[in-house]
């Protein structure tokens, strides 16, 4: 990939996914500096984007498209309006228009996944607009990379631990600041690209040689947050209540030991106070699981607790506490339209 900070030569990228964190990221990584502010209403800010384009859900894209992508980043502050020249509520429309990826940031729901395989097969793109084009995963879960069937020097991972609310068609809310990891392999000039745009806004990156295991703690962190915070109804601090201490400690002792078999050792206090530290952190966040309870949509349960069951079924082992959460998640999701 060929890349400047500025400009020409400024790397355009496509966010397949547009929900909250995709939104976000179309933030993140628009060319502020590069772009023209104007004035939106009531004396907040505006402006132009030209090196990002979004794709996701019709009502969300429409308002965008009326009044540009509300960010809201601190309580209190006025928000900043982003207008995209490119929008597109699907792969149709990015074929039809001049906008030209050179990456193309993917930020689905993990169970989704399948299905923009199979849209982007489907589309013709491959051989045509996106030919060329890196994909980069940033997505909850584990075997994402494994699921794509691109070539490994064009496929890449990242997590983050950004925590953003989706609340309303055109409107994201900044709740939780928190570092981006992405996997060190990825090429030069996509790391200076996003470093400098995640810089010049504030926001903490790492590209990590051991992302794998970086990507495990992540999962520890969200194999005990998500499913309790959707199970009780509540924000990440309920986590830390002294009734839940021994759930908890046995979701993170199955979880390790899993791990371990994968290859990766961990140690188990280690691994618990590092959960409990997110918890603490992040106490009046609502987690992305619980977002999808309340608001009737299927989790990310089976790439998170799921994928623990299922690494523990591979070696012959048990893990009954991450089962139950599991099992009782699944049932609020019966009845839900997938």
């Amino acid at each position: 990939m060929q890349n400047s900070c500025r400009s020409d030569l400024m790397p355009k990228v496509l966010i397949y996914g547009a929900g909250a964190i995709g939104s976000f990221l179309g933030y993140l990584l628009s060319d502020v500096e590069g772009a023209d502010w104007g004035e939106h209403e009531k004396g907040t800010r505006s402006i132009a984007v030209e090196n990002v384009a979004l794709l996701g859900r019709v009502g969300h894209i429409q308002r965008i498209r009326e009044r540009g992508l509300e960010v809201s980043l601190a309580e209190g502050e006025s928000p900043q309006y982003i207008r995209f020249s490119y929008s597109f509520t699907g792969l149709n429309e990015l074929g039809q228009s001049e906008f030209v990826p050179d990456l193309v940031v993917v930020c689905v729901k993990t169970h989704a996944l399948p299905q923009v395989l199979r849209e982007v097969g489907e589309s013709g793109l491959l051989e045509g607009k996106l030919k060329d084009a890196e994909f980069l995963l940033l997505m909850n879960g584990m075997g994402n990379r494994e699921r794509f069937n691109l070539p490994d020097n064009r496929v890449f991972e990242g997590i983050t631990s950004v925590g953003v609310v989706f609340s309303a068609d055109g409107r994201i809310e900044l709740k939780g600041r928190g570092k981006t990891v992405f996997e060190a392999r990825i090429s030069d000039d996509l790391k200076r690209f996003i470093k400098a745009r995640f810089g010049e806004k504030g926001f903490p990156v790492e590209f990590a040689e051991d992302f794998k295991r970086q990507q495990w703690m992540k999962l520890f962190a969200n194999a005990v947050i998500n499913p309790i915070t959707a199970l009780t109804r509540e924000k990440n601090g309920i986590v830390l209540s002294p009734h839940l201490a021994p759930v908890v400690e046995r979701i993170v002792r199955e979880c390790v030991a899993v791990v371990e078999k994968e290859g990766q050792k961990f140690d188990e206090r280690v691994i618990l106070d590092f959960v409990r530290t997110v918890a603490e952190n992040t106490a009046g966040n609502t987690s992305s699981m619980l977002q999808d309870v309340l608001r009737g949509r299927r989790t990310e349960i089976d790439a998170i607790n799921g994928f623990v069951l299922d690494r523990a079924k591979r070696h012959g082992m048990e893990a009954p506490a991450n089962e139950m959460v599991y099992g009782l998640v699944k049932a609020i999701e019966l009845g839900i339209e997938i």
